[in-house]
């Protein structure tokens, strides 16, 4: 019997497989796939948020169907196809899911909207270098690096080009197995899992902050997760 799909989506930071290093094991039991996003490339120009192309690289992905796991803002186009092609999508894992559309209302989201939106409004009007900084100033209350490589570069031209969380067209979550990671550390994601396991999913807290999946407890909740979904398993 074929290994079952796996979809990997990164977040906005590291992409492909670099974004899922504990994760590469799991291709001994799944044929794994490490998508890179719409305006993700090692060479090329960074592109803005193409939320409709990023799901049409999932459903290719997919192929005749698979398991979605996603990290972050990649939440918002894996939560899409699993909404608008649940035929295609036998589980979802979402980790830390910046799905901030469903939540506007909610005390964190609104906090973190209105520290963001005036910075999304002008980005335009900024280079790279100020939007990072100012970026990095009002997330994490730091002084940012500024980029020296080339890839540095990329990264920091991205960032600038990423279209606000919240605006993200989410209104309904789909009715397929769904886990929710978080680390515990950031009342934004934990609102956006809370709504999410009220909607049916399974949440789990394990240590790592915003990368929960790095670490070894983030990593066996997954693997225990899609282990338990594999039809082989479930039949």
């Amino acid at each position: 019997m074929a290994p079952e799909r796996v979809v990997f989506v990164h977040g906005s930071g590291s992409f492909g497989a670099a974004a899922w290093p504990r994760q590469h094991g799991l291709s001994l039991d799944f044929d794994c796939l490490y998508v890179r996003r719409h305006g993700y490339s090692l060479s090329e120009d960074p592109l803005p948020t193409d939320h409709a192309r990023d799901g049409e690289i999932l459903v290719e992905a997919l192929g005749k169907g698979g398991h979605l796991v996603a990290h972050s803002q990649g939440a918002v186009s894996a939560l899409m196809v699993a909404v608008e092609r649940p035929d295609l999508v036998r589980s979802l894992t979402l980790v830390e899911p910046a799905c901030l559309s469903l939540t506007v209302g909610h005390p964190a989201t609104r906090a973190h909207i209105e520290l963001m939106a005036p910075l999304f409004a002008e980005r335009d009007t900024l280079t790279d270098d100020e939007y990072l900084r100012r970026f990095v100033r009002r997330v994490f209350s730091a002084d940012a690096h500024l980029p020296t490589t080339a890839d540095a570069r990329r990264d920091a031209a991205r960032l600038r080009l990423q279209s606000p969380p919240w605006d993200a067209p989410l209104s309904i979550v789909p009715g397929v197995p769904t886990l929710v990671l978080t680390g515990g550390w950031e009342p934004l994601y934990e609102e956006a899992a809370e709504y999410l396991a009220g909607t049916g999913a399974v949440h789990r807290v394990a240590p790592g902050a915003h990368r929960p999946h790095d670490s070894a407890e983030g990593d066996a909740v997954i693997r225990a997760f899609l282990r338990s979904m594999r039809q082989d398993v479930a039949a």
